[in-house]
């Protein structure tokens, strides 16, 4: 179900019209300063946006609270679409929008690979090379330097937390 109004005479093509109930809330978030920053920032947009309320123009919002008027634009889209609930708290994907390239076993079996001896003739690692040699050994069927770079870069970051912690 849509809520708000597609059209108005303003010409904007996602409009908020908040309950009181809505409104209320809103400000308490703003007001207690209750949840993330995002949240409190995502609250102050929609009550300024609200076509009962301020009425303030998306340029005007995007300069009070530091962000640009796409993200005030989407917010509008997202509490027309998805309701004030989801608008608010900003609800989690269920999943990915893309799906994982690669299995925790074949991003071992890489890491293994970088982790040992280069081939005859190079004295390092390449992207590239590890991305061919990755293909030729079979623990994949095609990958690109890319995917080796971020499963690469991902084993870095678990490695600098567990020094650290």
């Amino acid at each position: 179900m849509l809520r708000g109004t597609r059209r108005c005479a303003m010409g904007k093509l996602y409009v908020i019209r908040l309950t009181k109930q809505e409104r209320v809330e809103l400000q308490s978030v703003v007001r207690k300063l209750k949840g993330t920053g995002q949240k409190v920032r995502r609250a102050q947009i929609l009550l300024k946006a609200d076509a009962d309320g301020p009425r303030w123009t998306d340029e005007r919002i995007a300069e009070a609270y530091s962000c640009r008027t796409r993200t005030v634009e989407r917010l509008r889209q997202r509490f027309v679409e998805q309701g004030f609930e989801e608008t608010l708290n900003r609800v989690e994907r269920k999943q990915p929008p893309v799906e994982k390239l690669l299995r925790g076993d074949q991003e071992a079996r890489i890491i293994a690979t970088r982790l040992g001896r280069p081939p005859k003739g190079y004295n390092n690692w390449t992207l590239r090379l590890l991305a061919r040699k990755v293909v030729e050994l079979e623990i994949v069927e095609s990958v690109s330097h890319e995917t080796v770079r971020r499963t690469l870069k991902k084993m870095a970051r678990r490695s600098e937390r567990s020094n650290t912690g």
